[in-house]
């Protein structure tokens, strides 16, 4: 049991800092295209007073208040905002976390990334929040894919980063029989066969 949370919580940290590397892009790209928000008003959307001009996850977590019959009013625009963004990033680094094994975390990562690209487009686009995907230029479409891949990237290499720092010092001595199963399957991937007594 320990072990799930300990995988969970791995996650989600992960998550977390997946998500703040993405959104430190998206505000310099933001600032860069004349933005003046500093950066934590900008994060937590402190600027916005209503749905109408909430951006995707705000409008997100409105449907799905509304799925349950609660009216959210304009005030609560901005929490919702960060909630559901948040909540989003937290619950991809669960996945991924629960996923993959720690192995070639980069290529993991770029699969995460990709993999949150294309369901935001699908799942948004369905909730009529996006337009359908073919209808975005060709920029746009690269700068939202690298953003995501940026975010798949930070949270596999923290997920790996957790996973390792976890088991420094828990390791158990291997038995004598143990180093030498290790080194029979050692020198059977080198084509060497297993060692002779």
């Amino acid at each position: 049991m320990a072990g799930w949370i300990a995988r969970l919580a791995r996650g989600a940290a992960a998550g977390v800092l997946g998500t703040l590397a993405m959104d430190v892009l998206w505000w310099r790209r933001y600032r860069r295209g004349g933005g003046e928000d500093g950066f934590l008003d900008w994060e937590f959307a402190t600027g916005v007073d209503s749905f109408e001009v909430a951006s995707a996850p705000g409008r997100v977590g409105q449907r799905v208040a509304g799925l349950f019959g609660v009216d959210l009013p304009d005030e609560a625009a901005g929490a919702t905002t960060n909630a559901v963004h948040w909540l989003t990033g937290v619950g991809y680094g669960i996945a991924h976390e629960l996923v993959h094994d720690g192995d070639r975390p980069a290529l993991r990562g770029l699969g995460t990334g990709v993999g949150a690209f294309a369901n935001s487009y699908a799942t948004l686009g369905a909730l009529g929040v996006y337009e359908p995907i073919w209808q975005y230029d060709a920029a746009t479409l690269r700068d939202d894919l690298t953003a995501h891949l940026l975010f798949g990237t930070t949270t596999a290499l923290f997920s790996r980063g957790g996973r390792a720092g976890a088991s420094v010092g828990r390791s158990q001595p291997q038995q004598p029989e143990q180093r030498q199963r290790h080194a029979d399957h050692e020198q059977a991937q080198r084509g060497l066969g297993p060692r002779q007594p």
